[in-house]
């Protein structure tokens, strides 16, 4: 057990990922807020023009792993588990959303409006590699495990 809490908690000995979770945590976290307040913009409204079944419980379900997932991002616990949700979020609005602009629009176009998606992807995928880093939850749990 305490094999397994020491790889999910392995961190980055260093400063490096706080900005990229600040980002990553703030984005998602105010991002899942809106899909509740805004329903007919962020949430199911905007499911349901995309074509998805059910937008309602889909957009709650989204809304609510961008919450959690970016709280525990932004306090730096459980980061690596915390990040795979959310790129399973962001590589299911690229194909959703920017495939079909590929198809219509061309590469250019949709280089421009997924420039966004791109990069919190990559900031995921730095978490994923780097873990929280030194001033996070992980890290202190990592610590403790060591003792």
């Amino acid at each position: 057990m305490k094999k397994l809490f020491s790889i999910l908690f392995k961190s980055a000995d260093d400063y490096r990922s706080i900005l990229p979770r600040l980002i990553v945590g703030l984005v998602f976290l105010s991002e899942g807020i809106q899909k509740f307040l805004f329903p007919e913009l962020v949430g199911a409204g905007r499911f349901e023009r995309i074509g998805f079944t059910n937008p309602e419980s889909l957009a709650a379900f989204v809304a609510f792993f961008e919450i959690v997932c970016g709280a525990l991002i932004l306090i730096g616990l459980a980061v690596r588990v915390a990040a795979l949700p959310l790129l399973t979020i962001m590589t299911t609005a690229i194909i959703t959303t920017k495939i079909p602009v590929l198809q219509e629009k061309g590469f250019w176009q949709m280089a421009h409006d997924s420039r966004t998606d791109f990069a919190m992807t990559m900031l995921i995928v730095f978490l994923l590699i780097y873990g929280a880093g030194k001033l996070s939850v992980d890290y202190l749990i990592k610590r403790k495990l060591k003792t």
